[in-house]
């Protein structure tokens, strides 16, 4: 079931008020550690979580823009009842983007209260849930626009830390994005995550 134009609109405005709203909703994050921090530089280690995601063919911007309306969906109802009763999900950052051999994956992480057995099946056969086993990343936070020139230049700035740090990636760079479309450029939040082999 697809959710109407109408509903989409609330969604993506009741999204961006969530985000607007910062601490006082208590937007929650993804559980993690950080082993080293060096300026905008860390390497984390990430606690298990579940994320709801999808993967969309196209360019950078518009597999964004298509994934979240997927994921959106799910979130705000898209699903199957459980007792009876359309279940909504809470809103959390990052929105995360990652390169695919045939597109792009586009996933939210759910709440930590949830698990794949607590939360409802999608109704889109488009978007699946997925259990992340805890894992280590390198990140590097930035402002501004997620431009393609501005991913590369961070991608480049993160794999040379990893690098000069004597890590070793294990995957794709990922496009962290933590604010809601409208907030200014130099309000934003970004992160460029690349998982990494993990150390003991």
């Amino acid at each position: 079931m697809q959710i109407a134009h109408n509903t989409l609109k609330q969604v993506i405005l009741s999204i961006s008020l969530l985000f607007a709203l910062g601490p006082a909703m208590a937007v929650e994050e993804p559980k993690y550690q950080v082993l080293l921090q060096d300026g905008s530089f860390e390497h984390r280690l990430y606690a298990s979580f579940v994320v709801a995601e999808t993967t969309i063919k196209g360019d950078f911007d518009a597999a964004s823009r298509t994934g979240f309306r997927r994921i959106a969906g799910y979130i705000f109802g898209d699903s199957q009842p459980q007792d009876g009763a359309v279940r909504k999900i809470s809103m959390t950052a990052p929105v995360t983007v990652a390169p695919q051999q045939d597109g792009w994956r586009l996933h939210f992480v759910m709440p930590s209260a949830e698990s794949l057995g607590s939360l409802p099946r999608p109704n889109d056969p488009t978007v699946e849930l997925r259990e992340v086993p805890e894992h280590q990343v390198a990140s590097v936070r930035f402002s501004g626009w997620t431009s393609q020139s501005a991913i590369t230049e961070q991608t480049g700035r993160l794999q040379a830390w990893i690098d000069a740090r004597q890590l070793k990636a294990s995957g794709p760079p990922q496009v962290a994005r933590y604010n809601d479309p409208f907030t200014l450029p130099w309000r934003r939040r970004n992160e460029i995550l690349i998982p990494l082999v993990s150390r003991p």
